[in-house]
């Protein structure tokens, strides 16, 4: 009798690859669909990259409108939203859609011990991207 013979089915599972993409999905399986981030979530991961030091102010310069540069160039030297040790990230964010186009949005932003506020307000362009009109910080909350 040979050794496949006496095995059958129930011999030792084979290894598989668990580090490829096709090891995460079934062969056929159609490939997910990544959905493009909301707009407010993707400008509060900008703001805080240039508020934070990251990265710097002109790198949000074609994505701002009005008043809002300024407001950044005024704020960006103090990096008001770096903190010694840990690196900050936000806690929450969410917004309120004011009429068509325009976004009220809010963030909160945490590194170690410390919170921060951030509001800034969207404005969808003719070209129907998104940008950024202004920019508030709020103080630690106690």
């Amino acid at each position: 009798m040979s050794t496949t013979a006496t095995r059958g089915t129930s011999g030792p599972a084979r290894r598989r690859n668990q580090r490829g993409p096709a090891a995460a999905r079934p062969a056929g399986a159609p490939t997910p669909v990544r959905r493009p981030l909301p707009p407010h979530i993707v400008f509060a991961e900008r703001l805080l990259a240039v508020l934070s030091g990251e990265r710097p102010v002109h790198w949000m310069l074609g994505q701002t409108v009005g008043e809002a540069y300024d407001q950044l160039i005024g704020l960006a030297p103090t990096t008001p939203l770096r903190a010694r040790g840990a690196r900050p990230v936000i806690r929450r964010c969410g917004c309120f859609p004011l009429r068509p186009g325009v976004i009220e949005a809010f963030a909160s932003i945490g590194a170690g011990d410390q919170v921060r506020a951030m509001a800034f307000r969207l404005e969808q362009g003719t070209d129907r991207r998104w940008r950024c009109a202004a920019v508030e910080l709020g103080g630690e909350r106690l």
